[in-house]
């Protein structure tokens, strides 16, 4: 059988009539009941092939992404990280907030990219011009490098919350609803981290009496969910991981 060819023609067409700095952005942690949503904008060198292995995060264990992002690090012209908090996620909404994040991560990006490429469809309410690609992260080789950095990085961010926060087993389930998470909030309530239009605790618990059903959703969650060693990340994503960590906890501690 013919091999099919891995990435499309996209950003090629995209950098010959916008220019080569492209910035591809993707955003996770949509789904969780805790936690921010996090973004990275990364701009690729334009003569660079691809690094073997990049796909969409969600493919990809642990170890792999772990790997792949140092390269990625190691190799882009820049890239930047952004987050929103729970606090904004309700304020504004899940996709409002996705908006922010990538906002914020363009914002810290070092050098200008001529465009931006992102996974989805087109926000309105992301003030920069842009191309959306649906399903981009497995079509573009940005977008894909996007995911990655954005996936370790709220890995990590969830297992430092976790040491804080321990009966919710963050550094397990990144956020996700799995029955130890559910029976952590039962325990012990919610925390200034939990999505509290997302946490409706009576509703939470009746699930786990549909065990099969919660089991089934469980293992998704988790295929998805990695638990970062520190001593296995590149020191930057640390450092900048670190820096949205305390940025986020500069706004819960501003509203309290």
């Amino acid at each position: 059988m013919r091999r099919r060819k891995r990435w499309t023609t996209i950003e090629r067409e995209l950098r010959a009539a916008k220019g080569p700095l492209l910035a591809g952005v993707d955003e996770v942690g949509r789904g969780p009941i805790a936690g921010p949503v996090v973004a990275c904008a990364v701009i690729m060198p334009p003569e660079m092939r691809a690094i073997a292995g990049v796909d969409d995060s969600k493919r990809l264990t642990h170890a792999q992404r772990v790997r792949l992002a140092e390269k990625i690090r190691g190799r882009a012209v820049s890239f930047g990280l952004g987050a929103a908090s729970v606090r904004e996620i309700e304020r504004i909404n899940i996709y409002q907030a996705s908006a922010l994040a990538m906002q914020r991560a363009l914002a810290r990006l070092k050098v200008t990219p001529d465009h931006v490429v992102i996974d989805g469809r087109a926000m309105r309410t992301l003030p920069v011009p842009h191309t959306a690609v649906v399903h981009g992260d497995s079509r573009c080789f940005s977008i894909a490098c996007a995911s990655i950095l954005a996936k370790v990085t709220r890995d990590l961010l969830m297992t430092r919350l976790a040491r804080r926060y321990p009966h919710y087993i963050w550094d397990h389930n990144a956020g996700y609803t799995t029955r130890e998470h559910v029976a952590g909030l039962a325990a012990h309530g919610i925390t200034p981290h939990h999505r509290k239009s997302f946490c409706r605790i009576s509703d939470l618990i009746l699930e786990i009496q549909h065990q099969t059903e919660l089991e089934d959703r469980e293992e998704l969650a988790l295929a998805d969910v990695g638990r970062p060693d520190e001593d296995d990340l590149d020191s930057e994503i640390a450092v900048e991981t670190e820096a949205v960590l305390e940025d986020l906890e500069q706004r819960i501690d501003d509203r309290l």
